[in-house]
């Protein structure tokens, strides 16, 4: 497929703008993992599979993307955290990166193509420091070097601000009261007893929160590409630390010419986080509703903007997913009539979707207006299919439209609605229904519907016969 122009939205300018990768059809694309600490919750999968849904599309309309992605496996937290549990740190953050990458693939999450741990690139953070050290944008203090970002014109140009607010995500609190700015930042801390370190040219110690994502997208991508994404709690003071240490080390700006930040996600109207210990862990998630239901729930909404969870919500969520597997049911169960082209004009409603549904993702990703021209599509096509109004080349064209979305997005399980796990009993009690119906004996085929039900199945009789529902 042609690349199209696609416009996103950029936190760095508050504007819409044309997306236009530095290297032809390259894409860079960085985006925030995780701090290995504890378990992934939904807060964290909504930004995860909002950029692996944005991954997928970029890459279905023919860009070359290279989705890197860093794994924090040393931090204030890790150290804490073993601390509690009687285990070193390192241990702990190997285990929690196991379940991280557990969590990936029950999320269907695979568009990444390089997770890279902090700890594998201490060369690299040591070299970022010693630049920043050399260019004097650095002090000393009796904790570890600190960012002087009085020395740095542009801090505070991606958040409009240079103070912390209530909503920011932290994992380093610099509080050391000898700092020269409020807002400076530790870029490495010096070695403290029982905790990790590394030697370095400046001392002992380990890197900074920030430093270690410069080093890692510097090594892959070099001081500049395409996008980074993350949520809006790492807008300051992460992101923020991020361009004053890479752009002051380089010269160069911008670092990333696109920044993506992804909306909060609530639960009773509150961000739900590990601090406010309102969050829900993805494998509980997981024992309740489907990985397609939680993919489609997050990719229905806008990526920028805020979505409460409820158990409403998902009901709402099902619901909908529901009818999008029983329409590709019945293209797959229908015993279709040859038909020419001038009894039905699938094809004009076909083009219309698509070029409705890519439109919508090439302006600034808009998932909600791309999923209202499907279901739309899906309102003109369905009372055609109950009336066997469709030839099986529309059928097969219709399904490889679904395909395509979700290629994209992972919100429909082909292998599951290619399987026919219908129990035999089941299938008796339908042939037996169909007998009482050929000869008008209504009670017998509505007890025997009863019966179908009682198996969690439901019966939908069309012109080709019956479909069964699950329940």
């Amino acid at each position: 497929m042609k690349p199209a122009p696609i416009k996103i939205y950029n936190t760095l300018s508050g504007k819409k703008e044309l997306l236009k990768p530095i290297n032809g059809k390259r894409i860079n694309l960085f985006v925030c993992g995780p701090t290995v600490y504890d378990f992934i919750h939904l807060g964290n999968a909504k930004t995860i599979i909002i950029f692996d849904c944005f991954a997928k599309y970029l890459k279905a309309v023919g860009y070359d993307v290279f989705y890197l992605q860093n794994i924090t496996d040393i931090d204030d937290k890790i150290i804490a955290r073993a601390k509690e549990k009687g285990v070193s740190p390192k241990d702990l953050a190997e285990a929690f990166t196991k379940e991280y990458f557990k969590n990936m693939k029950a999320l269907q999450v695979d568009s990444v193509k390089k997770y890279a741990k902090a700890t594998d690139y201490i060369k690299e953070i040591i070299q970022q420091v010693t630049i920043l050290q050399e260019k004097g944008f650095v002090y000393g203090l009796e904790d570890g070097l600190y960012f002087d970002i009085s020395k740095f014109k542009g801090y505070g140009k991606l958040s409009g601000r240079t103070a912390l607010a209530a909503e920011d995500s932290v994992s380093r609190i610099d509080y050391s009261k000898n700092k020269k700015n409020r807002g400076d930042f530790c870029v490495w801390k010096f070695a403290a007893e029982y905790e990790p370190s590394w030697p370095s040219p400046f001392g002992a110690g380990r890197p900074g929160w920030h430093i270690e994502d410069t080093a890692i997208t510097e090594t892959f991508f070099g001081p500049q590409y395409d996008i980074h994404g993350g949520g809006r709690d790492l807008m300051f003071p992460h992101h923020e630390a991020e361009i004053t240490q890479m752009e002051a080390i380089s010269g160069l700006t911008p670092m990333a010419s696109h920044w993506m930040h992804t909306g909060f996600l609530t639960i009773n109207g509150q961000k739900m986080s590990k601090s406010l210990n309102n969050f829900v862990f993805i494998d509980d998630f997981l024992k309740r509703y489907t990985c397609q239901q939680l993919r489609f729930w997050i990719a229905k909404n806008l990526w920028s903007s805020p979505i409460d969870y409820s158990e409403s919500t998902m009901m709402g969520v099902a619901g909908g997913l529901e009818k999008m597997e029983e329409m590709l049911r019945k293209l797959r169960n229908t015993k279709f009539k040859t038909l020419n082209s001038k009894q039905i004009q699938i094809s004009k409603l076909l083009k219309k979707v698509k070029s409705d549904f890519y439109g919508a993702l090439a302006d600034n990703f808009n998932t909600p207006e791309a999923f209202a021209a499907v279901f739309e599509f899906m309102k003109a096509i369905n009372p055609l299919l109950d009336a066997n109004g469709l030839a099986k080349k529309d059928a097969v064209k219709i399904v490889e439209f679904f395909k395509e979305i979700d290629k994209v997005f992972g919100i429909i399980d082909f292998k599951k609605l290619a399987k026919s796990n219908i129990p035999a009993e089941v299938k008796k009690l339908v042939k037996l229904r169909e007998g009482f119906r050929k000869t008008k004996e209504w009670q017998k085929s509505d007890e025997t519907r009863q019966e179908i039900e009682k198996y969690g199945y439901t019966v939908q009789d069309t012109g080709d016969g019956p479909i069964l529902k699950k329940i």
